[in-house]
């Protein structure tokens, strides 16, 4: 690739990225069905082809919003190396939470569903499920490959924080110190049994 096509290659990049970041401020406060692709165009204060060209179709358009959004997520909810490992599990689990409380309708899109059940969707959600595993083994065990046993029991406790985080979300009657410790003493109970089942992969010592 010459100097020219590697700056068309970065202005369509930046182009792109321009998009998505406008489409989640769009989609932040909006269902997926109540903007058509004529209300995105006008809002975002672009021709509607462009979004076709980058994007192909509304909904190709939204799932990029949700693909950046969880990339989003899961680098706020694993950048804790320098701490200890009960300190890190913690961090990851507020980390996981600051990100439900300030980006709500993408965090609801992406646990929920937002543009229906199908492969698609499924697929980015599983990917967060599998990317915070992966962050909360590391952080207990200094590993991201566990066991099976390991792995269902931080599936279970993963799904329960879901439903914990859209509740907290939906009603804010809690704050997030509170939320945090208690998904944190859940987790540690979560780890204790796991450690049970596989004593080779002993929950973290209590700070």
């Amino acid at each position: 690739m010459n100097n020219s096509q590697q700056r068309g290659s970065d202005r369509s990049a930046a182009r792109r990225a321009e998009l998505i970041a406008i489409g989640r401020k769009l989609f932040a406060d909006t269902s997926y069905d109540a903007l058509s692709m004529d209300d995105i165009a006008r809002q975002a204060g672009v021709a509607k082809g462009l979004i076709y060209y980058y994007f192909k179709s509304k909904r190709g358009y939204y799932l990029a919003i949700i693909e950046d959004s969880v990339a989003d997520l899961v680098a706020s909810a694993s950048r804790h190396d320098d701490l200890p490992p009960a300190g890190r599990v913690r961090r990851t689990i507020d980390g996981y939470l600051r990100y439900a409380e300030h980006h709500q309708a993408a965090y609801r899109a992406i646990v929920s569903g937002g543009v229906g059940f199908d492969a698609e969707v499924h697929a980015i959600r599983d990917g967060v499920r599998e990317a915070m595993i992966g962050a909360i083994a590391e952080g207990a065990y200094g590993r991201k490959d566990i066991p099976r046993m390991a792995r269902t029991a931080l599936i279970g406790w993963l799904c329960s924080v879901e439903g914990v985080a859209l509740d907290w979300i939906g009603h804010f009657e809690l704050d997030r110190e509170r939320v945090c410790e208690l998904l944190t003493r859940t987790l540690g109970d979560t780890l204790r049994v796991i450690e049970d089942f596989e004593p080779s992969y002993p929950a973290p010592a209590q700070p």
